[in-house]
């Protein structure tokens, strides 16, 4: 007969700075998920924890850490805007990225669903209501309801992968 598996994952066999390296050989594409605070304020923050879930109804997800300033923000609002950057946008994506500075200082950006900020230029955007949250470990996971979408055809979009970004190398 054979033992049943384990009801719990062993620890793990590397480091967290390992671990993160291991993680960074996944390309992905780069975010910044945008939402409006019950104050009214334009809060926003890069991200490339971003994948589709379900077509029929239209899901996406996408993660905070726990210890984020903007995570009440994001919990709490009804709507956020997932905005999928272009090749041309890698300042856009640093200055998100950063801590302690207006991230909003002449940003041009239109209001969509629920007043999610919308960024001008994205390559895509989706308006997302904010279905559902789940903690796991040190990040709370996303699913939010496509409200719209929107994109660019044809427009090159900005990737991330080792910690560096990257634009499109067609094969």
């Amino acid at each position: 007969m054979t033992p049943p598996p384990p009801r719990k994952a062993q620890p793990p066999a590397f480091s967290p700075t390992e671990f993160r390296s291991a993680l960074g050989m996944f390309a992905t594409g780069v975010t910044i998920v945008t939402a409006m605070t019950s104050e009214g304020k334009p809060i926003g923050l890069t991200a490339n924890s971003f994948n589709s879930v379900s077509l029929d109804p239209p899901l996406v997800l996408w993660s905070l850490a726990r210890a984020a300033a903007s995570l009440p923000a994001f919990s709490t609002g009804s709507h956020y805007a997932i905005n999928i950057l272009a090749a041309d946008q890698k300042q856009l994506a640093e200055r998100f990225a950063r801590r302690g500075t207006d991230r909003w200082a002449g940003l041009e950006y239109q209001r969509g669903s629920g007043n999610a900020p919308l960024l001008d230029g994205a390559l895509a955007t989706f308006e997302c209501y904010n279905r559902s949250r789940y903690e796991e470990g040190d990040h709370v996971i996303f699913v939010g309801e496509v409200e719209r979408c929107t994109w660019r055809p044809g427009a090159a979009p900005l990737l991330f992968h080792g910690g560096r970004f990257y634009t499109e190398l067609p094969l």
